[in-house]
C-alpha cells in the first residue's frame, strides 16, 4: 500500500495526539480489517485509510456538541478525512467512498459494499467487548448473528468473545 497510508497513519495520529485511546483503537480496527479482507473481497487501500480514519470526526464533534456520539462522528468525520486525504493526492472517487463509509459507520444500510462490510465489523470486533456484557454468552452469540456482515467477521467474533 505504500507511503500514502503511512501519510495518512501519521496524519491520523497527529490529528488526536496525544489521545492514545483513539489512536489505538484506529489502530486495532485497521489490524481486523486487514485480517478480514485475508477472507473477504475488499480493496485494500481503500479499507485501509477508512480504518485509519474511520473515528476521525469525534474531536470535532466533543468541540461543536460536546458529545462524540455515532451520528455525529458521521456528520464531522467526512470533511476531516477529506482534507486528509486530498492532502496526500488521492483520487475524488476514492476519497467519496471513504468518506460515504466514515459517514454511515453507525448507520448499517446506508452504504452496502463490501469495503463497508469490512470497517463495520472490524470496528464492531474492537467495540463489542465494550457494548455488552460477555458473561451472557446466549446475548453475545445473539448480537454477534444479527450485527456482523460477514463470514469471517462472525467467525472472528465467535473466536474471540466466545473462545469458539
Amino acid at each position: 500500500m505504500g507511503d500514502r497510508i503511512t501519510q495518512v497513519r501519521a496524519a491520523m495520529e497527529e490529528y488526536f495526539g496525544n489521545d492514545a485511546k483513539r489512536i489505538d483503537h484506529a489502530l486495532r480496527v485497521t489490524s481486523f480489517a486487514c485480517r478480514l479482507m485475508e477472507d473477504e473481497p475488499a480493496d485494500p487501500e481503500l479499507v485501509v485509510a477508512t480504518a485509519l480514519l474511520h473515528d476521525i470526526g469525534i474531536r470535532e464533534a466533543e468541540h461543536k456538541y460536546g458529545s462524540a456520539t455515532g451520528n455525529l462522528q458521521e456528520i464531522e468525520g467526512p470533511p476531516v478525512a477529506r482534507a486528509i486525504l486530498a492532502r496526500f493526492g488521492y483520487a475524488e472517487p476514492f476519497i467519496n467512498e471513504v468518506c460515504a463509509i466514515i459517514a454511515s459507520h453507525h448507520s448499517p444500510g446506508e452504504v452496502d459494499s463490501d469495503n463497508f462490510r469490512i470497517i463495520w465489523d472490524a470496528d464492531w470486533l474492537v467495540n463489542l467487548g465494550d457494548e455488552c456484557d460477555l458473561s451472557e454468552k446466549e446475548k453475545v452469540e445473539s448480537i454477534i448473528k444479527k450485527t456482523f456482515m460477514t463470514a469471517t467477521g462472525k467467525m472472528m467474533a465467535k473466536q474471540i468473545y466466545l473462545k469458539r
